[in-house]
């Protein structure tokens, strides 16, 4: 692994803490205060501050987890870096375009 995505690894991982802790304080207070999920995605719908927030925990995801997929295509599988770097680019872009089509259905409602 290059310096540059180790350095790109090691602070996504740490967004990534950040944005996990937010998530689930959310979601703990949101269900003990005895609301469902229907009135959790009234709450969601129309708000650019949630839809900013998991728009930006998605692309954290997609860039963390397509570096470490081409980490183990490299050292698990024998790839070389360029076909590595290849097939997790695709998984990183699929990711991100699901995440961002779900944060959509999430935050503005329906599919875009």
């Amino acid at each position: 692994m290059t310096v540059r995505l180790l350095l790109v690894q090691r602070a996504s991982a740490a967004m990534l803490a950040l944005f996990v802790l937010v998530h689930l304080t959310a979601m703990t207070f949101a269900v003990r205060g005895g609301l469902t999920a229907a009135e959790i995605l009234g709450r969601t719908r129309g708000s650019a501050s949630w839809g900013l927030f998991y728009g930006l925990f998605v692309a954290v995801a997609a860039a963390h987890g397509a570096i470490g997929l081409r980490t183990v295509l490299i050292e698990w599988a024998g790839l070389n870096p360029r076909a590595a770097g290849g097939i997790a680019g695709a998984a990183g872009i699929l990711l991100l375009v699901l995440g961002l089509r779900a944060v959509w259905a999430v935050c503005v409602g329906g599919a875009p």
